[in-house]
């Protein structure tokens, strides 16, 4: 039993997830979006760049601040303020409209951990946002899902 125990426990060890340190994920952003910024202070980084959902849609400057041992949080930047859909007196689907705090996901699912790349991840999922939200502008229906 106790060598059982051990054996799993050396086991989980192994496969414990590596947590991706924050230069590098600066440098794989900076490697996608050569032309974004970065700045890396007290165990954060703070990721600055132009994204566009569509070839028609026009570039948004997001920011996202990831503190280390926290979840990556992303802002709209430009245009500020973002447009609403006609009627409407806020965002769908943000954590606060006025700072234009996007959700692009439910962190209580982890659905992001630190073994993940900011720039496969959290980057696509602004960019569907910002999508969601054009069409959600032209129609007034979200299609983004999520929960509210």
């Amino acid at each position: 039993m106790v060598v059982s125990l051990l054996l799993h426990t050396i086991f989980m060890v192994m496969i414990k997830k590596q947590e991706i340190s924050l230069m590098i994920q600066a440098l794989k952003l900076q490697s996608y979006f050569p032309d974004s910024k970065y700045s890396i202070r007290l165990n954060t980084l703070v990721w600055k760049g132009h994204i566009q959902p569509t070839c028609l849609s026009p570039k948004y400057l997001i920011k996202v601040v990831y503190h280390r041992e926290s979840h990556p949080n992303v802002y709209v930047l430009a245009p500020k303020p973002l447009t609403l859909a006609k009627g409407e007196t806020r965002l769908k689907h943000v954590y606060n409209t006025e700072k234009q705090h996007l959700c692009i996901y439910y962190k209580r699912a982890k659905e992001w951990d630190e073994s993940q790349f900011i720039a496969d991840t959290i980057i696509p999922w602004t960019s569907e946002w910002l999508l969601h939200y054009e069409i959600w502008v032209a129609t007034g229906i979200w299609h983004g899902g999520g929960i509210h």
